[in-house]
C-alpha cells in the first residue's frame, strides 16, 4: 500500500484535482485502512466522466482488487472483487458462452464502478440496470466493518449503494448473474429516421428487440431536427452465423485499434467540422441487416484509445439526462433546438429508450428517453448546460451523476425524489462521517 498525491480527473479530463491516493494491495487491507482515513471515496478505472471518484484527502484506488472468486455454471452467477475490469470478464467468460446481462458503452470499467453508477445499457427497456442482476455485495462501510448487502439483507443499504456513487462505502466483492449466449456476434439492423418524431416511432415499434440505441445529429435543424441512425440488435444464435463462423461460434476476432496521440486543437470541434461529420455519418449508415461482432456493437469507442483527447487539453463535459415517457418528445425537441441554435458541437450524441425506474435510491433510469452528448469544457458550454438543466427539470427529468461535472445542488435535489431517503441511510450507518467526494460536496449530498 502506498500513499501519494496525484493530479486526477475523470474520463472527461474536467475537473482536475490533486488527490491523496491510496492503493490497497487486497480486499482485506481496505476495512482497517478506512478506519484511519479522512472522508474517502473509492476509485475504479476512472471512467466516470466528472468528479465522482475524486476526493482530495483520500481517494482509494481499487484496481488491485481485480480477482475472480467463483463461477456457478448452473446459475451463471459470477463472484469477483470490486476492482475487476469488465473487459477481463468479457474476455474470460464470452469464449465460454457467457456475457454480462447489462453493459455500458465501454468495457474499461470496474464492477464496483458499474454498481456505484448502476449502469444501464442498450437493453434497459427489457433488462433494467446492472444492479437488477446483482445478487449481493460485500461493502466496507468504515471503522473496519464489512456488511453483506442484498435485496434481503441490509436492503436499505443495498438500495442506497446501487447508484450511490460510492458514498455508502467501498465495494469489496460482488456476485451477479451472467447471460447465456451462443456466439460472439450480434444480429444488427440499422434504420434511419429523418426526424425526431420518426425516431420515436421506430423505437416504440421496436420494443421487442433486446437492444436499441440511436446516434442522433444534434446540430440538425428545421425539418431535419433529430434525424438519427437507429441500431437494433439481438445476440446471434449459432445457426444464424455465416457458414464460415458456425464451426466456432464463440471464437473471438482480433479488433483493430487506433490511438489519439495528442490533444486536438479547438477548430476540430468547430460547428462546420461537426456538421460535416454528422452529415457524412448519417449518410454512411445504410439501412439493412448484418451480423457484427460484439465489440463494435457494444463498445465502438474502445477501439480508439485516449479518444477523450479529441476535445483538447481543457477536457469535455458529458451531459446525460432522462425524461419521463409522456414528456420525452416535447422535452427532447426543446433540448435539440437549444443545442442546434447555439451550435456547441457534439458529434457523440446518443438516444436510448429506457424501461421502468430502477430500485436504487439515486439510480438514474426512469421510463422514457435518455439523451447523452459531449461538449468541450468552456464557458459557452457551461451556459448552455445550465439552460438544458432547466428544460430537463421543466419536463420532470434529471441528469446522470456518473456523467456530471458541473450541475448545482438545487437542480440535482429537485430531480431525485429519494435524496432524503438516501441521506437518512447514510446517517443511520454513519457513512456521512467516512465517505465524500468532490461530487457529493458540490451537490451537497
Amino acid at each position: 500500500m502506498n500513499d501519494r498525491a496525484e493530479r486526477l480527473s475523470g474520463w472527461g479530463r474536467y475537473p482536475v484535482a490533486e488527490c491523496m491516493i491510496t492503493r490497497p494491495r487486497n480486499a482485506e487491507a481496505v476495512p482497517p485502512l478506512l478506519s484511519h482515513l479522512p472522508k474517502a471515496i473509492a476509485r475504479g478505472n476512472g471512467r466516470s466522466y466528472g468528479d465522482a471518484s475524486l476526493a482530495p484527502d483520500a481517494t482509494v484506488d481499487l484496481r488491485r482488487l481485480d480477482h475472480f472468486i467463483d463461477f456457478d455454471r448452473t446459475s451463471g452467477c459470477l463472484t469477483c472483487e470490486g476492482g475487476a475490469l469488465l473487459a477481463d470478464i468479457v474476455d474470460t467468460m464470452l469464449p465460454r458462452g457467457w456475457f454480462v446481462p447489462v453493459t455500458p458503452g465501454t468495457k474499461l470499467v470496474t464492477v464496483g464502478g458499474m454498481i456505484a453508477s448502476d449502469v444501464h445499457g442498450k437493453n434497459h427497456h427489457v433488462a433494467g440496470s446492472f444492479c437488477d442482476h446483482v445478487e449481493w455485495i460485500d461493502l466496507a462501510i468504515g471503522a473496519g466493518e464489512v456488511l453483506r448487502c442484498s435485496p434481503g439483507e441490509h436492503a436499505d443499504l443495498f438500495a442506497a449503494t446501487c447508484g450511490g456513487m460510492g458514498l455508502t462505502g467501498v465495494i469489496l466483492r460482488a456476485c451477479f448473474r451472467l447471460l447465456r449466449v451462443e456466439s460472439t456476434a450480434v444480429r444488427q439492423r440499422i434504420v434511419r429516421a429523418a426526424t425526431l418524431a420518426d425516431a420515436f416511432e421506430i423505437f416504440e415499434a421496436s420494443l421487442d428487440w433486446t437492444y436499441s440505441v440511436a446516434w442522433i445529429d444534434c446540430l440538425a435543424q428545421g425539418r431535419h431536427l433529430g434525424r438519427s441512425a437507429i441500431f437494433l440488435g439481438e445476440h446471434a444464435l449459432s445457426d444464424q452465423l455465416p457458414p464460415a463462423r458456425q464451426a466456432a461460434p464463440l471464437a473471438r476476432h482480433a479488433r483493430r485499434t487506433k490511438h489519439v496521440p495528442f490533444d486536438f486543437p479547438a477548430f476540430v470541434l468547430s460547428r462546420p467540422s461537426v456538421r460535416l461529420f454528422n452529415r457524412l455519418y448519417y449518410a454512411a449508415q445504410r439501412p439493412g441487416n448484418a451480423i457484427v461482432d460484439i465489440d463494435p456493437f457494444f463498445y465502438p469507442l474502445d477501439a480508439v484509445h485516449d479518444w477523450n483527447r479529441i476535445y483538447g487539453r481543457p477536457g469535455f463535459i458529458q451531459y446525460q439526462c432522462v425524461l419521463p415517457l409522456a414528456e420525452s418528445e416535447m422535452g427532447l425537441t426543446r433540448l435539440l433546438r437549444e443545442i442546434a441554435a447555439v451550435g456547441e458541437a457534439s458529434f457523440l450524441a446518443v438516444l436510448k429508450r429506457m424501461g421502468p425506474a430502477s430500485f436504487g435510491m439515486l439510480s438514474f433510469p426512469m421510463e422514457g428517453y435518455t439523451l447523452a452528448l459531449d461538449f468541450p469544457a468552456n464557458r459557452g458550454s457551461f451556459a448552455l448546460l445550465d439552460r438544458l438543466d432547466a428544460i430537463t427539470a421543466e419536463h420532470g427529468g434529471h441528469i446522470y451523476l456518473a456523467k456530471d461535472a458541473r450541475a448545482g445542488a438545487t437542480s440535482f435535489a429537485n430531480g431525485y425524489a429519494r435524496l432524503d431517503e438516501f441521506r437518512a441511510v447514510r446517517a443511520h450507518y454513519g457513512l456521512d462521517q467516512h465517505f465524500a467526494s468532490l461530487l457529493s460536496r458540490r451537490l451537497e449530498i
